[in-house]
C-alpha cells in the first residue's frame, strides 16, 4: 500500500480543504495531521521544520515539501496523474493553460474579497471580534462584479475551464461553501442562475462531501 502524504493544518482552514479535495478527486491516500492555530501549535519547533513561516497548510510526500495550496494541487495532478480523476488538471497543455488562467483569477481576484467576507461574516461573529461593515460593503461589491464575469462564463460552458470539472472549479469550491451556507449572503451566488447551477454541481461532488463531513466532525488534535 501506497504511503500516505501527510497535510499538516485544521479542517476549517480554506486553504486545507482545497487541498483535501484535490487528494480525494485524485484517489491518493492522505494523513491530516491537524493544526490548532488557536494553542500555537503552528508556531511550535516541530511545525516550523516542516513549515519554516508558521503558515498552514503543508504537505509533505516522499519527493518534496509545499505550502500553498493551489501549487500543492497542481503538484499532486502531476504526480498523481494516471490515478483518480485524470482530467482535473488537463490532459493537454492547451486544457492546462485554460485551467491556469482560471486558477489565477481565482486566485487574484475572486479570492482576495471571498476570502475577507468568510472571515468578517463567518468567523468574526464566532471568535466575537466586531465586524468592519464598510469593508463588507467594499468587498460584496467586488465580488459582485466578479459574480457577473463568471455569470456570463458559465452560461457559455458547463464549467470555467470548459464541459469538465477542473481545478479551476476545486479552488471555489472553500470559500463559496462558507459564503452560501455559513452567512446571510447565499444571494450573492443563488441570484446568478448560471453561479447558482454550477455551485449545486460542484458543491454536490463526493469529493468535496466528504471535506465538508470532515469539517463538521474534525479528527481530534
Amino acid at each position: 500500500m501506497a504511503t500516505p502524504v501527510k497535510v499538516y493544518g485544521p479542517t476549517l482552514s480554506t486553504a486545507v480543504s482545497r487541498v483535501l479535495a484535490c487528494l480525494l478527486e485524485k484517489d491518493v491516500p492522505f494523513q491530516l495531521l491537524p493544526v490548532n492555530m488557536a494553542k500555537g501549535e503552528h508556531k511550535k519547533p516541530d511545525y516550523l521544520k516542516i513549515q519554516p513561516f508558521g503558515q498552514v497548510p503543508a504537505f509533505q510526500d516522499e519527493d518534496i515539501t509545499l505550502f500553498e495550496s493551489r501549487s500543492i494541487n497542481r503538484y499532486i495532478c502531476d504526480k498523481y496523474g494516471s490515478q483518480g480523476n485524470k482530467g482535473l488538471y488537463g490532459t493537454n497543455p492547451l486544457e492546462k493553460a485554460s485551467i491556469d488562467q482560471w486558477i489565477e483569477a481565482e486566485g487574484q481576484s475572486f479570492n482576495p474579497p471571498s476570502s475577507i467576507l468568510v472571515f468578517q461574516l463567518a468567523f468574526a461573529p464566532r471568535m466575537k471580534l466586531k465586524q468592519d461593515e464598510n469593508l463588507i460593503r467594499q468587498n460584496e461589491e467586488k465580488l459582485k462584479k466578479v459574480l457577473d464575469v463568471y455569470e456570463k462564463r458559465l452560461g457559455d460552458s458547463q464549467y470555467l475551464a470548459g464541459d469538465e470539472f477542473t481545478l479551476a472549479d476545486l479552488s471555489h469550491l472553500p470559500n463559496i461553501q462558507y459564503l452560501v451556507n455559513g452567512t446571510d449572503r447565499a444571494e450573492l451566488f443563488t441570484s446568478r442562475k448560471n453561479v447558482e447551477r454550477w455551485w449545486g454541481e460542484i458543491s454536490g461532488r463526493e469529493s468535496w462531501k466528504k471535506v465538508v463531513e470532515m469539517q463538521t466532525s474534525p479528527p481530534k488534535s
